[in-house]
């Protein structure tokens, strides 16, 4: 047994018609006309007109399933083209949203510093303004006392200087006594 032998059914079943059999026909119509001898002594092509006749036919049965199939199958591409739209219009949509809050971030974050600098900028203008109303006090107080303590000084060295004298006038004289017992005029402010 050959293998022409084996696979001699395969050539007899029939062809299911596919995407661009109709072409195929008229193409081979085409190539029998173009191929047909002609006439003797004549330019007319002798053709079998039968054969001719239902490869045409065949094509125009095979036409219309074709053209369904073309139109189904450009249908498809549109509903795919217009599936692959609407993703990128959602996918751009969705971008464009997600731009929009990182721009408000980006500004609510430089709202916020400039807000948080104001806020420092006051803060330390208030920390010098007291500092300085601080300092003015102080040395204020600081005169006063400074003044307070020159009296005090002064008053002490007075003290000691009659206390210099007193021990000189004690040797010669005893000194004024108040009902209390104590010197007059030892812390007697009222005096100088």
């Amino acid at each position: 047994m050959s293998y022409d032998d084996d696979h001699s059914d395969f050539d007899q079943r029939p062809v299911e018609p596919q995407m661009g059999d109709a072409e195929a026909l008229v193409r081979r119509t085409l190539d029998i006309i173009a191929s047909a001898p002609n006439m003797p002594l004549s330019s007319t092509p002798r053709l079998d007109r039968d054969e001719i006749i239902e490869i045409l036919e065949d094509a125009l049965g095979r036409l219309p399933e074709e053209i369904r199939q073309a139109r189904w199958m450009l249908r498809e591409k549109q509903e795919f083209v217009n599936k692959a739209r609407r993703e990128a219009d959602e996918i751009i949509e969705a971008a464009r949203v997600q731009a929009e809050r990182m721009v408000q971030r980006t500004e609510v974050v430089r709202a916020a510093e400039s807000r948080a600098r104001s806020v420092i900028e006051n803060a330390e203008a208030d920390a010098r303004r007291l500092r300085m109303e601080t300092e003015d006090f102080l040395d204020q107080r600081l005169g006063s006392f400074e003044i307070l303590l020159d009296r005090l000084i002064k008053t002490v060295a007075a003290g000691r200087q009659r206390l210099s004298i007193g021990n000189r006038r004690e040797t010669d004289e005893p000194q004024p006594t108040d009902p209390s017992g104590e010197i007059q005029g030892f812390f007697d402010q009222d005096r100088f």
